[in-house]
């Protein structure tokens, strides 16, 4: 009997290893693509992680109506401000990992369990939207009951709801929000009054922090001339761009760019062409 054990035990054991090693190549190759397509990638001060994702928060609380300062403060402490191996080579900035239904790419790290299996997407965008639909599920419905600007029983509720295993982490998503002024993301506000607050938001958030590198670039007035990443009638979405941004840099309105795109929504992934010459 004994015997069999040993056997069992040595079976379970070279099935692990080599389950190790398979999840050790597809990393690899995931790494690779990720190298491949983005050879030179953004090392992000919190503040210009903030900078370039504060739009795509915004736009998803208004979709969806998660707090903007609930999402960009979980993709913050999940992905290191965009450090993190799962940041970098899967685009995932929320920890999120695969379940049944997910037919997409896997990055294997230790986690709660050896090897955890972690979705892989095109884009930081593609993560942000995903993030707004892992929330959407029943488990998190109570949460849409909240205020978008009560942010403090959302940070408890994603606790209570089981999105994360630290007993500490409400105190870590509402210390986020507080340091950095996140909550002043969760108003309603037109295109003109968004921008003009994230630049006086960002300017405040400089004053006030002046240990940390300064690096992110202001959104928002229109340029005299076309930005250099023009190729005839096409622009190349870039980090951080909108359509509102675009529109005003070409002189057209959002309906206009949507128009000659035929974009069925407001939402642009990097390095997306857009036609931005009638």
């Amino acid at each position: 009997m004994r015997y069999y054990v040993v056997l069992l035990c040595l079976a379970l054991a070279f099935l692990s290893s080599c389950k190790t090693r398979q999840y050790s190549r597809n990393n690899k190759q995931i790494e690779k693509e990720a190298q491949k397509q983005n050879p030179n990638p953004i090392s992000y001060t919190t503040l210009t992680y903030i900078d370039a994702f504060k739009g795509v928060a915004i736009e998803e609380m208004n979709r969806y109506g998660i707090p903007a300062s609930i999402t960009l403060a979980q993709g913050i402490l999940e992905s290191g401000s965009g450090a993190s191996d799962l940041a970098k080579y899967a685009n995932n900035h929320f920890g999120i990992k695969c379940t049944s239904d997910w037919k997409g790419k896997a990055y294997y790290k230790d986690d709660d369990q050896k090897d955890d299996c972690f979705r892989v997407y095109k884009d930081p965008r593609e993560s942000y939207r995903d993030h707004s639909e892992f929330l959407k599920r029943k488990r998190y419905s109570a949460l849409f009951e909240l205020d978008k600007n009560d942010y403090k029983n959302w940070a408890i509720g994603l606790k209570n709801a089981g999105y994360a295993t630290n007993p500490k982490y409400p105190d870590l998503l509402i210390n986020i929000i507080e340091k950095y002024q996140l909550y002043l993301y969760d108003s309603p506000e037109s295109e003109r009054e968004k921008l003009a607050r994230e630049d006086r938001v960002f300017k405040e958030i400089n004053a006030n922090i002046p240990n940390e590198k300064k690096l992110f670039t202001p959104v928002n007035v229109a340029p005299k001339d076309p930005p250099s990443n023009v190729d005839g009638k096409y622009y190349t979405v870039q980090q951080g761009d909108t359509l509102y941004k675009i529109s005003q840099m070409f002189k057209l309105s959002v309906d206009d760019l949507k128009s000659l795109n035929q974009l069925p929504d407001n939402n642009i992934k990097i390095g997306q062409k857009l036609i931005v010459v009638k």
